[in-house]
């Protein structure tokens, strides 16, 4: 099949809404919509093997779980699968009484009757009727005229009003999508949703859905946003209607086109958890709902346990959802470049000295740990990344603080083992090749400390003895010196013949408590010019400041 010089003289731009003054541009969104989840219903119908009972029920306590008031659960037209789940579900009490269960109905006689069958003995429901209005699906799908249009979901209405009535046990609540409308004329959409309301007589207090679908995401998001002020502003009646969204995700906007359309005046958006549906999905819940998170509203959606919701949409969609995902994915919330790495090794350092609550880390929109996330996978080491990272990797794993010098030293260590595996480095990697560059908790060292003692002289000196291992050989070595790393200094000069100058010294605390452990950090000069730097480990912290000096020697004779 030859393609066509420009493909894009096939297509038309999609064409602007007579809005001169939109009011929804300087609107913020300053309190959560009410939700439906629809992953029981289209998210179901866009998945390869459409979920069985056992994880739609799996898939519903999900939602409830986390929150989620109004769930559709299924089209009980479709089939007896479908049809079985949802009077089951009703029958066993399993609806908190809270939560609005909604089945979607084609605005068919025979279907909305069954679909009112399926919720008999519910307490309260939602049935939501739609028909397709715009011109592409009256001219070429139905060939109708809009008249007939019209009708088709008027005559739904008035059995749906006439099946409500059958059932008067159940608080019943309905719900129109003009189908299609991001791509109907608006004039017409209205015209239709206003007749549908006629039949239907909705209140204020007992007030009809209104469901505006961007059934194929056809504009830019501000489109649609327009187009939803448009039609608030010319509905009548408007008290006496939610107005819903639902968006797809055709050009890859349908999360922003329903934020700037709640901004424009809607009350509820439809969606699913991580946007799978139709093509290229629905809204993501998750997303919107986190979003509104990181700007100080609470969604009222409990995300708290991100890792085990993506466990089971996972499970019951059996599709993966992507590590790159907004706030869900697996590497999201992951650092590989240096520069990345050291803004945000900063940034948790801040985190630890200011005085108020407020989220500030670079990189990062949100706190991992507020989605149950630890900060140990937020940093990872390739062979792209910095100082920071390999530090950040040693804190969070050893409880290591690396001097920002001793930093700079050990990062061609890393590097070098980087570019040899090929991969990304663990922290298991990292703390191999920390301890093999300075020589802490390994056995084939030029010089072990053995065991030592230190004592204050009569004149006010340290003296360091002890007994030192020297390739695997024991010594008894003694020195003098104002304190006792400058007089284990002495010791190694006297014994060993290396001279070794102390440029700076700082030591930690490694955990806390009775069993806390000690780091001691020494950077030395030889007399060379050479830096080289030691670190000691221990549960006693003057014992870790004479493992630092042992550790610079050995680096020291290692380099000669």
């Amino acid at each position: 099949m030859s393609m066509l010089h420009n493909p894009s003289t096939k297509y038309s731009p999609f064409p602007q809404v007579a809005l001169t003054d939109r009011q929804w541009p300087s609107r913020t969104i300053t309190t959560p919509p009410r939700w439906l989840s629809t992953d029981l219903r289209d998210g179901n119908q866009a998945i390869v093997d459409p979920m069985d009972a056992h994880k739609k029920n799996r898939f519903f306590d999900l939602l409830v779980e986390i929150g989620v008031k109004e769930i559709e659960v299924g089209f009980p037209s479709a089939g007896a699968t479908e049809f079985d789940f949802i009077s089951g579900l009703v029958q066993s009490g399993r609806v908190p009484d809270d939560v609005l269960v909604q089945v979607l109905t084609q605005s068919r006689e025979d279907l909305i009757r069954t679909s009112f069958a399926s919720l008999t003995g519910a307490r309260a429901a939602i049935v939501h009727l739609y028909n397709a209005v715009s011109p592409a699906w009256r001219e070429v799908v139905f060939g109708m005229t809009t008249e007939q249009v019209r009708e088709i979901a008027v005559h739904g209405a008035k059995v749906m009003r006439d099946e409500a009535g059958r059932q008067p046990q159940t608080d019943w609540h309905f719900q129109y999508s003009p189908e299609t409308f991001s791509t109907a004329e608006l004039d017409f959409s209205l015209e239709v949703c206003e007749a549908v309301m006629e039949v239907l007589a909705p209140t204020p207090e007992h007030p009809i859905i209104l469901n505006l679908p961007a059934t194929v995401e056809a504009a830019t998001p501000n489109i649609y946003a327009d187009q939803v002020e448009y039609f608030i502003r010319n509905l009548p009646n408007r008290e006496s209607a939610i107005i819903s969204l639902h968006t797809h995700n055709d050009r890859g906007t349908g999360v922003a086109a329903a934020e700037l359309a709640l901004m424009a005046g809607a009350d509820r958006v439809e969606g699913c958890l991580f946007g799978n549906g139709e093509r290229t999905g629905n809204c993501c819940l998750v997303t919107m709902a986190l979003n509104m998170y990181t700007q100080g509203v609470d969604p009222k959606l409990d995300f708290s346990d991100i890792d085990r919701v993506i466990e089971t949409v996972e499970y019951c969609n059996e599709l993966p959802v992507h590590q790159r995902h907004p706030y869900g994915g697996e590497l999201v919330y992951t650092a590989f470049s240096g520069s990345h790495q050291d803004a945000i090794k900063k940034g948790f350092a801040a985190l630890e000295t200011q005085n108020d609550p407020h989220w500030r880390v670079p990189y990062l929109p949100i706190d991992p740990a507020d989605l149950g996330r630890s900060y140990e996978a937020v940093i990872r080491v390739n062979s792209q990344s910095g100082k920071g990272g390999f530090a950040w990797v040693l804190e969070q794993d050893q409880g290591l603080k690396l001097p920002k010098r001793m930093q700079a030293d050990f990062s061609p260590h890393v590097q070098r083992m980087a570019d040899e595996v090929g991969r990304e480095l663990d922290a298991a990697d990292i703390w191999a090749a920390f301890k093999g560059a300075y020589h802490v908790q390994t056995a084939d060292k030029h010089f072990q400390l053995v065991d030592y003692n230190e004592r204050r002289a009569s004149d006010g000196t340290r003296l360091f003895t002890g007994t030192i291992a020297v390739e695997g050989k024991e010594q008894t070595v003694s020195g003098r010196g104002n304190g006792l790393i400058s007089s284990v200094l002495t010791t190694i000069e006297n014994a060993f013949g290396l001279s070794l100058e102390v440029v700076d010294y700082s030591e930690h605390a490694l955990t806390t408590g009775r069993d806390s452990r000690a780091a001691a950090y020494l950077e030395c000069r030889a007399k060379d010019g050479r830096t080289i730097w030691g670190c000691g480990i221990d549960e006693d912290v003057a014992t870790a400041s004479v493992r630092a000096v042992l550790s610079a020697a050995n680096s020291a004779v290692e380099t000669i």
